[in-house]
């Protein structure tokens, strides 16, 4: 059962921004924590493009849907009116952006037509480039809050911004952990239910994600072919599906790479599910292998599911990694560290179950998404 908030402050209505067609780690973090305010009693509906994959995930989960279009974007004044109609409409008190790309268009419905409205970025990619300028620091000041998931992140806005101080809060992107600490869901089960037939000694190292070049799948493939020369009873997992709107090329290229190898019988590729957890208890070793996650919710779910996590020392993995004792970080494109790593974990096997169970501790105590929910409530009630 979901804890309730422990305040005596009442819930109201709350409407989420996201006007994205694709479905990736930002789409399906916005579905999932909408779905978790409203099972902790809020009123909550989702704004997003007409036949997304949000608005279907939204739909089945039972939450209000709203189409708006904006193809004129951050100066798309009747797109303003018609998401001020909307919010108005369910009486929404706050609304939460979840994509940079929204902003103009919320502060734009803002000023134009709800002065009162409670603003608030839910962050989830790095800014990049300074935005210190007018055009972002005019948008940032109509901002209630900003939401960065973790201490690092919120640093860069503070320094490549004008946001004032006082509008950032550090709330940590959560997940339903409990799925991936489910003790039910063994080893075994899990390779069943994915329909593997290992041997065995066999040792399966995984990557959970989508097929995309900044993902690692490539560099995954050519090191297991390096690694089985040492230790032949590695198996690889990749699962996922190509990113969205950007053609199979990428995972066609890996596949093939596979068979080039003749890793065939070794590379086990099983499609996107909405059930990672089984994907994870599968898993010795977990590998994240992405030139620049942001957050690395991926990591994560690894973590939680008492994995060790062998990581690329790149972004937001920094801060969740703890080099040596929630897993292990090699730099970008290191062959030769990232083969030391996994050396480490084949030869003590001791080792891997404590940076597992360490890591497992961690992502219980900080990434839960009943956290997540209870220190957004308290910025939002701070705000009403």
């Amino acid at each position: 059962m979901n804890p309730v908030a422990t305040t005596t402050n009442t819930t109201f209505p709350l409407s989420l921004l996201c006007l994205s067609a694709s479905w990736g780690g930002l789409e399906l973090n916005t579905v999932r924590f909408a779905s978790w305010m409203h099972r902790r009693g809020w009123p909550v509906q989702i704004v997003t493009l007409p036949d997304s994959p949000i608005a279907a995930q939204a739909m089945a989960l039972g939450l209000p849907v709203v189409s708006l279009t904006n193809p004129w974007k951050a100066l798309d004044v009747p797109a303003a009116g018609r998401l001020a109609s909307a919010l108005r409409a369910f009486n929404t008190q706050a609304l939460i952006v979840t994509r940079n790309g929204d902003l103009g268009l919320a502060v734009l419905c803002k000023k134009l037509r709800l002065p009162t409205l409670k603003l608030v970025y839910q962050q989830h990619m790095q800014l990049g480039l300074a935005k210190r300028g007018l055009v972002h620091t005019l948008r940032y000041q109509a901002l209630d809050a900003w939401l960065s998931p973790l201490p690092g992140l919120g640093r860069q806005v503070l320094e490549k911004t004008r946001l004032a101080p006082h509008k950032l809060h550090i709330v940590p992107l959560g997940i339903e952990l409990e799925k991936f600490a489910d003790p039910a869901l063994t080893r075994a089960v899990a390779r069943q239910k994915l329909g593997l037939a290992l041997p065995p000694n066999a040792v399966l190292l995984g990557l959970i994600g989508r097929f995309d070049d900044g993902k690692g799948q490539d560099f995954l493939v050519e090191e297991l072919a390096v690694l089985r020369r040492q230790y032949p009873n590695l198996h690889l997992l990749l699962v996922g599906e190509s990113t969205r709107n950007e053609g199979n090329a990428y995972r066609e290229a890996v596949l093939r790479r596979v068979r080039e190898l003749g890793l065939q019988e070794v590379v086990h590729v099983r499609e996107f599910t909405p059930q990672p957890e089984i994907a994870y208890r599968a898993l010795a070793i977990s590998v994240t292998g992405s030139t620049n996650e942001t957050y690395g919710m991926v990591t994560i779910e690894a973590m939680a599911a008492g994995l060790p996590v062998v990581a690329t020392a790149t972004g937001g993995t920094l801060e969740i990694v703890d080099d040596g004792r929630t897993g292990l970080l090699f730099p970008l494109h290191d062959a030769a560290a990232f083969e030391a790593a996994i050396g480490r974990l084949m030869q003590q096997p001791a080792l891997a179950q404590q940076l597992g169970q360490q890591a497992q501790a961690e992502a219980l105590a900080t990434y839960s998404h009943h956290r997540q929910c209870e220190l957004t409530e308290r910025v939002l009630f701070q705000l009403g």
